[in-house]
């Protein structure tokens, strides 16, 4: 896969599609790497008349890695985020949207429909209020504003997926960390069989196993707080799509964003988790494409 030198970092990134068609520029969340944009749901919207760009995050995949920044102790940014102290972290959301921005440089975009989930919406979210002249449209998929008001998920969910995990952990540990994950936070309508997790999750792993940059991203959405006053300066055509049965980011949140976005639309999808399984892509990359065609 190719790469960009992109706000002093290097970008790992995939294309699909036309480069002469608008342009789709997917975020991906948490510590997740751009191959958890499938790649049949990639050429989904490509077909549709996109040109599709997944990247990885910095600190995930391929891209540049941070090891040499401080990595906060998660319980600590929490205490101080809940009482709304200024935080010491590697980076923040700011910067990697500013990743983002750099990555439609150097592939010459000069406006994308960004489409972002969980921590990738917020990413998207940022880039809607602060850099609108490169966004085109937002969608906001399985994501927040962030606000200390709502709703948190399950402690077990919480220990579970901040749960550190060691640099030399064995592939068999982290596939079944994996499978564990979408157990908790997976669709219910939408089941994923534990072969296609399993295999999933082994690709993610000899891809690139990082599990500090997961540590530095969440000390980047803790250190951002709460974006509803920058979501009331987004301008840009915005759609929010959440899963109703969402254990991880409740769908209040979803909510929550949609109301502070002025003009949003909001999209609930039923039996929908905390995930992209198989059994949405075609509903979402059609919500995703129309939305685009109406915001051209």
């Amino acid at each position: 896969m190719p790469r960009a030198s992109a706000n002093g970092v290097e970008i790992e990134y995939d294309e699909f599609g036309s480069p002469d068609d608008p342009a789709i520029l997917l975020v991906m969340g948490l510590g997740m790497q751009l191959v958890t944009w499938r790649e049949p749901f990639c050429r989904l919207l490509a077909d549709a008349g996109y040109r599709v760009i997944r990247y990885d995050n910095r600190d995930t995949g391929l891209s540049s890695r941070f090891g040499h920044l401080r990595t906060p102790a998660i319980p600590t940014v929490v205490f101080r985020g809940l009482l709304g102290m200024r935080q010491k972290v590697a980076y923040t959301l700011s910067d990697m949207a500013m990743d983002a921005v750099g990555l439609l440089d150097g592939l010459a975009v000069e406006r994308a429909h960004v489409v972002g989930v969980s921590m990738g919406g917020m990413i998207g979210q940022i880039l809607a209020a602060k850099h609108a002249e490169r966004v085109q449209s937002l969608v906001s998929i399985m994501s927040t504003s962030g606000h200390r008001s709502l709703p948190r998920p399950r402690r077990e969910i919480r220990q579970h997926i901040f749960r550190a995990r060691p640099a030399d952990a064995g592939r068999e540990e982290v596939v079944e960390h994996a499978i564990r994950t979408i157990q908790l936070i997976g669709s219910p309508r939408y089941p994923t069989d534990e072969a296609t997790i399993r295999a999933h999750a082994e690709e993610a792993y000899e891809r690139a196993y990082y599990p500090e940059g997961v540590l530095r991203h969440v000390g980047a959405i803790i250190a951002d707080g709460s974006r509803r006053g920058r979501l009331r300066a987004i301008r840009r055509p915005s759609l929010v799509v959440h899963g109703t049965d969402d254990p991880l980011v409740p769908v209040e949140c979803g909510m929550d964003t949609a109301e502070h976005i002025p003009g949003a639309r909001l999209e609930l999808i039923p039996g929908m988790g905390h995930n992209l399984p198989e059994g949405l892509y075609e509903p979402l990359a059609d919500l995703i494409t129309t939305h685009a065609r109406q915001s051209a």
